[in-house]
């Protein structure tokens, strides 16, 4: 079985990758719910009452690379 490191900036959940790419705090919810083929499989995840979305899905489905990178 492969790790999973959790450590990674890569791994974060739904609200803040939403402040990040500059969007709305349900933006992802939203999304995921409309159109739910558009994340890559294994990017977006519901823990409980938390979404959890990968960098590789936030990506996907803004069509925008990570901002903390241009920095």
């Amino acid at each position: 079985m492969e790790d999973i490191n959790l450590d990674t900036p890569d791994i974060m959940d739904a609200k803040e990758a939403a402040k990040i790419w500059g969007k709305n705090n349900g933006y992802v919810r939203t999304y995921y719910k409309q159109n739910p083929d558009k994340f890559p499989s294994g990017s977006i995840r519901k823990f409980g009452q938390a979404w959890v979305v990968t960098t590789k899905g936030m990506e996907a489905i803004t069509g925008m690379k990570d901002p903390r990178k241009n920095k």
